[in-house]
C-alpha cells in the first residue's frame, strides 16, 4: 500500500521532470530563430554576437556551478522549481534589450536560468531513476529535444509573421504555464542530502573520483557540437547557403527533431547495447553528419546532414550524464554538477570562437572540424561505463 504510494509518486515525479527538460528545450530552441533577428537588430557584427553569447555561457557555467551546492543543502527539486520559474522569462528578458549593455546583462540572465535548470533536472531524473529502478535518462532528454525541434520550427515562422517581441512573449507564457504546473509532482531525493560523500560546495570543487573530470571532458566535446549547431546553423544557412528566415530556422529543428525521436528510443537502445557500444556508434553517426553538414553545397543537404549528426548526438549527452550522476565516491548532484559545467564550458568557449574565425573565414571549415571532436569522443567512450544502468534489486519499502 506504502510502496504503491511511492511508485505512484515517481510515476508522477517522472512525468513532471519530463515536463521541466520539455519547457527547457523549448525556451533553448526558440532561442535559436531569433539570433539573426538579434544580429540586425542591435547592429552588431558576428564576433559581438558570439561574446554576447558567450555571456550566456558564462551565466550558465556560474549557475552550474553553485548547482551541486544548492541541490547537496537544499534537494534538486527546491532548485529546479526556482530555476524553472525564473528561467521562463529569459528569452522575453533578451528580446526586450534594446541595447548591447542591456541585452549583454539580460544574456547572462537567461544563461544562468537555463544552466540551473538544467543541472537541477539532471540530478532530479537521476533521482527518478533510482526510485523506478530503471533509466529514464535518454527518454528525458527526448522530452528536452522535442521541446528544441517546437521552439526552432515554430520560431522563425513566428518571427517572420508576428515579430520577435511577440514570438517571445508566447514563448514565456506557454514555458510558465508548463512549469508551473510540473513543479507541484517533482520527487525530492530518497535522502536528503547529510551523507558525507558529495556535501557542499567544496566537495564539488574536489570530488573523489578524477574519472568525472575525463567523463566531463567527453560532455565538453559533444556539447560544443551540439551548441555550434544551436548557435550558428541558422547564421550558416542564411548567410553561406542563401536560405530565407525560415528555412534557415530549420537546421536547428531537424537537429532537435531528430534527436527527440532518437532519445526516447534510446533507453531501449542502451538496454539492448549497453552504453558505452551506444556512445560509440552515435558519436561516429555525429560525426560523419557534422563533416557533411559542414561541406553541403545547398542548404536542404546541409539541413539534412544536421538531422543525421542529431541521430548521434542524442544519446550522447543523456549517457554522459548518467555516467556523472552516478560516479562512485560522490552524490548525484555532485558529479552531475562537474559534468554539466564542464559540458556547458564548450558553450561558454566556443561561441566567441566560432564568430572570430567565422569573421575571417566561412562556418563550413568550423562544422568540419567540429566532426573531430566527436570522433575523439568515440575513442574515450570506455569512460563512460558508469552509465551502465544496473536497476536496485527492489525499493526497499
Amino acid at each position: 500500500m506504502n510502496t504503491l504510494n511511492i511508485m505512484q509518486t515517481a510515476i508522477r515525479g517522472r512525468w513532471a521532470v519530463a515536463a521541466m527538460f520539455l519547457a527547457n528545450g523549448f525556451l533553448t530552441g526558440a532561442w535559436a530563430p531569433q539570433i539573426p533577428v538579434f544580429l540586425t537588430r542591435l547592429d552588431i557584427s558576428k564576433f559581438t554576437l558570439g561574446l554576447l553569447i558567450l555571456l550566456f555561457g558564462a551565466g550558465a557555467v556560474t549557475a552550474m556551478t553553485w548547482c551541486g551546492h544548492l541541490i547537496s543543502r537544499h534537494g534538486s527539486r527546491t532548485v529546479l522549481r526556482w530555476f524553472g520559474l525564473i528561467g521562463s522569462f529569459g528569452l522575453l528578458v533578451v528580446a526586450l534589450a534594446p541595447n548591447v549593455p542591456l541585452a549583454a546583462i539580460a544574456m547572462f540572465i537567461f544563461g544562468g536560468s537555463i544552466g540551473g535548470m538544467d543541472v537541477a533536472m539532471n540530478a532530479n531524473a537521476v533521482a527518478v531513476e533510482r526510485r523506478l529502478s530503471r533509466a529514464i535518462m535518454s527518454s528525458s532528454h527526448g522530452f528536452w529535444s522535442l521541446g528544441g525541434f517546437a521552439g526552432g520550427a515554430l520560431g522563425g515562422f513566428a518571427i517572420q509573421n508576428y515579430g520577435h517581441l511577440a514570438h517571445a512573449a508566447a514563448v514565456t507564457a506557454l514555458a510558465f504555464v508548463v512549469i508551473a504546473v510540473a513543479v507541484r509532482y517533482l520527487i525530492a531525493e530518497d535522502k536528503p542530502r547529510q551523507g558525507s560523500s558529495g556535501t557542499g560546495y567544496r566537495k564539488f570543487a574536489l570530488p573523489g573520483n578524477p574519472l568525472v573530470y575525463l567523463v566531463g571532458l567527453m560532455a565538453l566535446m559533444t556539447m560544443i557540437s551540439e551548441g555550434a549547431v544551436l548557435d550558428w546553423a541558422a547564421l550558416y544557412l542564411r548567410q553561406e547557403l542563401g536560405a530565407d528566415l525560415a528555412i534557415a530556422g530549420l537546421a536547428y529543428a531537424a537537429f532537435s527533431g531528430v534527436m527527440a525521436v532518437m532519445r526516447f528510443l534510446g533507453d531501449g537502445v542502451r538496454h539492448r547495447f549497453g552504453a558505452v557500444t551506444t556512445l560509440r556508434v552515435s558519436a561516429l553517426v555525429a560525426a560523419a553528419g557534422m563533416l557533411v553538414a559542414g561541406l553541403a553545397p545547398s542548404p536542404w543537404l546541409a539541413i539534412a546532414a544536421f538531422a543525421f549528426c542529431g541521430f548521434g548526438i542524442a544519446n550522447m549527452v543523456p549517457i554522459l550524464f548518467s555516467a556523472g550522476g552516478n560516479q562512485e565516491g560522490m552524490s548525484s548532484g555532485t558529479g552531475m554538477s562537474v559534468v554539466t559545467t564542464m559540458g556547458y564550458s564548450g558553450i561558454l568557449v566556443a561561441p566567441s570562437a566560432i564568430g572570430f574565425i567565422a569573421e575571417h573565414s566561412s562556418f563550413g571549415p568550423i562544422f568540419v572540424a567540429l566532426s573531430g571532436l566527436l570522433v575523439v569522443v568515440f575513442l574515450m567512450a570506455g569512460l563512460a561505463h558508469r552509465a551502465e544502468f544496473a536497476p536496485e534489486a527492489a525499493p526497499a519499502e
